[in-house]
């Protein structure tokens, strides 16, 4: 067992965030750490690195265990490089060459193309991938990560989810991200005060735990109904006027007592698995055409983003963004609302038309309104379909107590802030609705709501998100940006994933068909003919090089290796063997051009 919790409490205030948590983790386990908004994931997670001391109980860790933390935010040194980043979280034992050697093979691995590049440089995905690169350098035994997915692209996301199936080391990972906690988690515990423990644990992939939770909530559901009929029965009896004077009726009375007591908390417990109420308001128009591209192009500075891009935005449709950090999402989006114009080609837009957006940076809100400013701008009420309703119960709507009222929204958590700019859209009727990303911080159960009520909506969508579970239930097409100028229309996610490997796999062959067109000299016409022990060289020519790059391949595996990496002589051994293997490929195809100048 690396780590043990016993007992842990912790509360914030009047606000008890979980007590009596008893737990563990185990080498080699991928924990997903789930829960509503305020449960208390990261504080736990925070309590688990030892960056936060509980209010009771006590945590017990393997003896000099080797614990990595990546936090939502990055505490770099902007000024510093990412090689200089890394290597201080190389083991300092070591030399400094060695240091900077691991460091730069780490940074490689990640596809960092300029290891230099100061931290205060890059994009928010770069930032968190140079976050995940500086654990990983400190060897970990335990790497507990907070919202990892969180800024990322999907490219970030499948990179991390490579890094986690092949660690050697344990995982604890906060996340909302449903896809991939099914990809990486081999274990799930979810933190409610649905749960008489505290948590519900279940050894598996999130899937099964989703079957496994819905049996616990249906059978909790069951003893309530069960509870609640003996109850009424016991009601019933002392209504009756049942004299206290027998041991026996005395007894009786305690055991009402103790019922009622049970009933109560097991109504609480149920009534914690509460989401918000979400649900977008779609304009009456009966326009077809609400926004059309044509021959769009679009460039930052020097750099063009994508170019002669056409689509056309209808009721009804939803529209995925794809593409890694940078490739122009937010740029198109913000030219389809209008805020910007394109370099050429032309947009359309319907007269009158109503656009909705959901901005991932929370630009709309003011962090130093209240709560209740921010729900209810012109007084104490709002309007939503039709009905006047009072600021607290639109509070209450999307989880917010009455004491938070008048908390502001800069003390809120990002997953209330995010559900705050979800209810101030709601209020708005639109033809289109543009979210940028607004997945990020909303629990679960939140975020389940949510693509319901996309689903009903009946306008046009148009869907920015890392969340591919999100993309493949909402999207009736995708369109995927690289960056570069280009710009194409997918199905599905998995077509866009297809075409992604095909064109890896292209690019893979084409290297490799350009190494052996570079070596190989024109056949000559000079007439000559091979000795026999040649000839036979020459036909086993094409099965040695395969078996030479087949070589390569496992050496370049083993160097990739973290288990390997971490012991220097190993590391330097695989090191020698992939530069040896790789000068037999070398030595081969020179050989086989040899060989083939000199037959007619």
């Amino acid at each position: 067992m690396l780590l043990t919790a016993r007992n842990l409490e912790k509360a914030y205030g009047p606000r008890q965030l979980f007590s009596g948590i008893t737990l563990g983790i185990n080498e080699g386990e991928r924990v997903g750490l789930i829960g509503a908004n305020g449960s208390g994931k990261s504080t736990l997670l925070r309590i688990f690195a030892g960056l936060e001391q509980p209010d009771g109980g006590e945590l017990v860790a393997m003896r000099q265990l080797r614990v990595g933390v990546v936090a939502q935010e990055e505490d770099f040194d902007d000024g510093m490089t990412c090689l200089e980043i890394v290597a201080r979280k190389v083991d300092e034992h070591l030399d400094e060459h060695e240091r900077q050697m691991r460091a730069e093979q780490a940074l490689d691995r990640a596809g960092f193309e300029d290891r230099n590049a100061k931290a205060g440089t890059l994009s928010g995905g770069w930032r968190k991938r140079l976050a995940i690169v500086r654990q990983l350098a400190s060897d970990p035994q335990l790497l507990l990560l907070d919202e990892p997915t969180n800024h990322l692209d999907i490219e970030g996301i499948l990179w991390l989810e490579q890094i986690i199936a092949n660690a050697d080391f344990a995982t604890l990972v906060v996340s909302h991200d449903r896809r991939f906690l099914e990809s990486i988690a081999n274990r799930i515990i979810e933190l409610g005060h649905a749960y008489l423990d505290g948590f519900l644990s279940h050894n598996g992939k999130y899937s099964d735990f989703l079957v496994k939770r819905e049996e616990f909530l249906i059978a909790q559901q069951g003893r309530q109904q069960a509870l609640a009929s003996g109850v009424r029965r016991e009601i019933e009896w002392l209504q009756r006027g049942a004299k206290a004077r027998t041991t026996k009726a005395k007894g009786r009375i305690e055991r009402a007592g103790e019922m009622m007591a049970d009933l109560a908390e097991l109504r609480s417990r149920n009534a914690a698995q509460s989401a918000a109420g979400v649900e977008f308001v779609a304009s009456d128009r009966k326009t077809r055409k609400l926004i059309q591209l044509k021959g769009v192009t679009k460039r930052m500075g020097q750099r063009l983003l994508f170019e002669n891009v056409g689509l056309t935005l209808t009721p009804g449709q939803r529209l995925g963004l794809l593409g890694p950090n940078g490739s122009g999402k937010s740029t198109l989006i913000r030219l389809l609302s209008g805020a910007i114009e394109p370099d050429a080609g032309t947009v359309f837009r319907a007269d009158g038309l109503r656009i909705v957006v959901f901005d991932q940076h929370r630009e709309q809100l003011d962090p130093n309104q209240s709560l209740r400013r921010a729900l209810a701008p012109s007084g104490d009420t709002v309007k939503f379909q039709g009905n006047t309703q009072h600021v607290s119960g639109w509070a209450q709507r999307f989880l917010f107590r009455n004491d938070q009222l008048d908390m502001p929204v800069s003390e809120l958590s990002g997953g209330e802030q995010a559900r705050v700019l979800i209810a101030r859209l709601m209020l708005r009727e639109a033809d289109v609705l543009i979210l940028d990303e607004p997945t990020n911080d909303l629990d679960i159960l939140t975020l389940d709501v949510l693509e319901s009520s996309l689903e009903d909506f009946a306008g046009a969508l148009v869907l920015v998100t890392h969340d591919r579970y999100l993309l493949e239930r909402l999207s009736t097409e995708l369109l995927a940006l690289d960056g570069k100028g280009s710009a194409k229309i997918y199905l599905t996610l998995s077509q866009w994933e297809q075409a992604r490997l095909d064109a890896r796999r292209g690019s893979v062959a084409n290297s490799k068909s350009a190494t052996r067109q570079k070596i190989s000299p024109p056949k000559s016409t000079s007439g000559k003919k091979l000795k026999w022990n040649e000839q036979r060289e020459l036909d086993g020519m094409e099965t040695a090089i395969a078996e030479a790059e087949a070589k390569v391949a496992m050496f370049e595996k083993n160097v990739a290796d973290p288990q390997i990496a971490r012991d220097r002589v190993k590391m330097h051994d695989a090191c020698t063997q992939l530069g040896e293997a790789q000068k037999q490929v070398e030595r081969l195809y020179a050989r086989w051009s040899e060989l083939e100048a000199i037959i007619a």
